[in-house]
């Protein structure tokens, strides 16, 4: 639908189809799925704040890296969880443009804390002399800043060069806001937006990718040339990072193929899904694989969750006669 209005005041998000009764299965199960991933990080962020063992660089980035799933998750479920039990599918400039603002900078913060992350690890393991002096806890706090400063500060250029532009319509092909569906409506020339939106993918994805993938590559060959137990070590302490990275590009390499190019060959249904893959799935996913993989943090957490059966017969030695 096209207008000759060029102030929108609402956005119709157009990938909504109606789906019936079903609408309440739909709505339980993301229900359940975001209350999961409120549980798994708060539980994990805990975890290591409260336990001094995990004080550490490495342990101080997971935490980061729990709080932005916390952070991405809730830009958009509570507003899918809105959309799935309505009938009608619109959203306010306003909020469309908060929405961009909070899932953009998600995605812009995980990769820098991906990428901060493998250079902790790259130092623990290719210069473990020098870890101590050069990860020092000012330059824990450092980094942990530009990794969240940064895409902020990204995002608000982004918006800034989007929320003044002259729209001919106001609907969305998506099931949530997105940047490049909006600068598409636009009447007057969108080059400028263009150019800064690959240079925002460009700053956001692929340097942080490109340094993760040298940071790796250096890590595996110290990891080939060294003992057998290193080999282990190393590997055991990389793999959550390596999956957690992977797992995470699938998703968003979808979703920029999906606003760049024309994906009408794909199913409906599957495009919704794998657009909402990285940020439905990995908030879950992330902590659920440290939970397990990190075996300082999965311990912790048995003792936590499981109880120290002991104390219990002590506390009741009733129990104990049963």
């Amino acid at each position: 639908m096209k207008t000759n209005t060029t102030q929108v005041l609402y956005f119709t998000l157009s990938a909504y189809f109606d789906t019936g009764l079903l609408k309440y299965l739909y709505f339980m199960i993301v229900m359940c799925l975001y209350i999961l991933i409120l549980f798994a990080n708060v539980f994990l962020i805990v975890v290591i704040c409260m336990n001094r063992s995990l004080h550490e660089p490495m342990y101080m980035f997971l935490c980061s890296l729990f709080v932005n799933e916390l952070y991405g998750s809730s830009g958009l479920f509570p507003f899918l969880l809105t959309q799935i039990l309505s009938d009608i599918h619109t959203v306010s400039a306003s909020f469309c443009f908060l929405q961009i603002f909070c899932v953009y900078s998600y995605v812009c913060v995980e990769y820098f804390n991906l990428a901060a992350m493998s250079y902790d690890r790259y130092l623990a393991i290719c210069c473990p002399l020098q870890y101590n002096t050069r990860m020092t806890p000012k330059t824990v706090a450092v980094l942990i800043a530009l990794t969240w400063i940064f895409p902020f500060l990204a995002i608000v250029a982004l918006i800034s060069l989007s929320a003044p532009l002259q729209l001919c319509g106001n609907i969305i092909n998506k099931v949530y806001c997105g940047n490049y569906a909006v600068v598409k409506l636009a009447c007057s020339d969108t080059r400028l937006h263009n150019i800064y939106g690959l240079f925002y993918t460009f700053i956001s994805v692929i340097v942080p990718l490109f340094l993760i993938i040298c940071t790796y590559a250096e890590i595996l060959k110290v990891c080939f040339s060294g003992s057998k137990q290193n080999r282990q070590k190393a590997v055991s302490t990389c793999t959550p990072h390596i999956a957690s990275l992977l797992n995470f590009s699938f998703g968003v390499c979808f979703q920029i193929l999906q606003s760049r190019f024309d994906m009408s060959s794909v199913p409906d249904v599957l495009a919704i899904l794998l657009s909402l893959y990285f940020l439905t799935c990995q908030p879950l996913f992330t902590p659920l694989l440290y939970g397990l993989k990190m075996s300082k943090i999965c311990n912790i957490c048995k003792r936590l969750l499981c109880g120290d059966m002991s104390v219990i017969h002590r506390r009741f030695p009733s129990m104990n006669k049963e």
